[in-house]
């Protein structure tokens, strides 16, 4: 499996763009790019986000190779990586799923999306917490959600989240992140 710095490094090359005009557009510097393409470090959501639209691609690309089915059994959810800090993150849908894609979630104390707000492209994000206190601010507004409080909100506002406490979540986008092996996607795709 090939690792999301190597994706986001193979997407800079085949852009041919350099460490430092990717570093200037993305609004970090090129040592950071570096080391998250060398997976030394990971990034942000809000700068995945940002990467992301720099190179053109989506970012369900970045995990398109985790396997088809519409059974997803329990204790072999594929891992994903959206960025964030001190968390893990698996696939509960099919990456063919255009509708709803939902994600289990588990989050350190203190980790999360990271301190800079960010947008995805759905409609409708939701998530609920299983155990744990979690701390999502919409816009300006700051929501403390515990054991089983859920809410829903759009995604495409600006908005980040962490952990108080070791915390399990459940997400759903409608509809899903886009991946670039979809071929529904890439031939409506101008």
């Amino acid at each position: 499996m090939s690792t999301i710095g190597n994706r986001l490094r193979a997407a800079r090359a085949a852009r041919r763009l350099t460490l430092d005009a990717l570093a200037s557009t993305v609004g970090v510097t090129k040592g950071y790019l570096s080391k998250v393409e060398n997976d030394r470090a990971s990034a942000s959501v809000a700068v995945l986000v940002r990467w992301c639209d720099a190179l053109e691609i989506p970012m369900g690309s970045l995990f398109d190779d985790v396997p088809h089915g519409d059974v997803v059994r329990a204790g072999e959810y594929p891992p994903i990586a959206l960025g964030g800090h001190a968390q893990s993150e698996y696939l509960l849908t099919p990456p063919g799923e255009h509708r709803v894609q939902v994600i289990h979630g588990r989050i350190e104390r203190g980790g999360g999306s990271g301190d800079e707000s960010y947008e995805l492209p759905a409609e409708v994000g939701f998530v609920l917490v299983l155990t744990g206190r979690l701390i999502l601010t919409l816009d300006e507004r700051t929501v403390q959600l515990d054991d089983g409080d859920a809410i829903t909100f759009d995604p495409r506002r600006r908005h980040s989240f962490r952990a108080e406490v070791d915390t399990t979540v459940l997400w759903v986008l409608t509809p899903s992140l886009p991946f670039r092996h979809d071929r529904t996607r890439i031939e409506t795709t101008p």
